[in-house]
């Protein structure tokens, strides 16, 4: 059932303990417990939330359902599905309707965007977390505008909202776009941000018209993702993944689509593999392993 959200002393309440939460309602802070966390999220938020027979949590922006499509990730070494990665997906009665740029395309402004971009977390959030064990990690995008236009206090947010659910920033592995690998200085506070709150990081290496990834250092990113049509067709690929061992950080290669890609990754050394070899994406939580 579609319930619409009205503005109440809860959401008020809600919106004060969450500093930073999805709603424009503010109030003084109080000190209260809700136990239903589709209920509170529901109350934090300007945006209509649905819940299914099955607890699958939907929200609604504009003319958008929005809902949760989970893709396995599988660690090589331990031959299991550790984590998943969300998508966003728009449907009516089961179906695609929108892609993930078209609905973020309707976004009006950069403050309809970034708040856009925090719902479809919450929404992941919630439909996963209700669901796995206690060691899955939840993989999330974010936005490149909201990087830009949220200064400081990257994943704050977010942040808050899992404490209000009762779920460690340690099982979200926060996934930052490439097209953010040109801009060093915002790379830099990003990871720093994210990681100061106890999110893991995997940075992606790009298109074949971006340089590698830069020297960070300390700040170098727990994971570094590698698109499997590279391996095949960047040499560069080879001494990037040396560097990449060499820093102490992870491998995932995405988007396998066949089984020299799926080869390909294995001899490459990856440490995790995600794809539609593997697994597609779907409206469910399930495990798959490399053999």
């Amino acid at each position: 059932m579609l319930i619409p959200i009205k503005e109440t002393t809860l959401a008020a309440q809600i919106n004060a303990l969450f500093n930073r939460s999805f709603s424009m309602y503010t109030s003084s802070p109080n000190t209260f417990i809700v136990k239903d966390e589709f209920e509170l999220i529901q109350s934090a938020t300007d945006y209509p939330l649905e819940r299914a027979e099955d607890d699958w949590i939907s929200g609604h922006f504009y003319h958008c359902k929005l809902t949760s499509a989970f893709q396995p990730i599988v660690n090589t070494i331990q031959n299991k599905t550790i984590g998943h990665t969300a998508y966003i997906r728009s449907e009516s009665n089961r179906e695609i309707v929108l892609s993930p740029w078209q609905i973020f395309a309707q976004a009006a402004n950069d403050e309809q965007l970034v708040n856009l971009d925090r719902l479809c977390r919450a929404i992941h959030a919630l439909n996963y977390f209700n669901k796995t064990s206690s060691s899955d990690k939840l993989f999330v995008s974010v936005h490149p505008r909201l990087l830009e236009n949220v200064k400081i206090d990257h994943g704050r947010a977010f942040e808050d909202f899992l404490n209000l659910i009762g779920v460690r920033t340690s099982r979200v592995t926060i996934e930052i776009p490439p097209i953010i690998n040109r801009y060093k200085e915002l790379l830099r506070r990003v990871i720093n941000n994210y990681r100061s709150r106890g999110y893991q990081i995997a940075a992606s290496y790009g298109d074949s018209s971006s340089s590698l990834m830069p020297e960070l250092g300390s700040l170098y990113p727990d994971i570094v993702r590698i698109e499997a049509y590279d391996l095949l067709h960047h040499n560069a690929v080879d001494a990037l993944i040396k560097r990449i061992h060499h820093f102490g950080a992870s491998i995932l290669v995405w988007n396998i689509e066949t089984f020299d890609q799926l080869t390909a990754a294995r001899r490459a050394g990856a440490d995790y593999l995600q794809g539609n070899y593997l697994s597609k994406p779907a409206r469910a939580i399930h495990t798959i392993s490399p053999d």
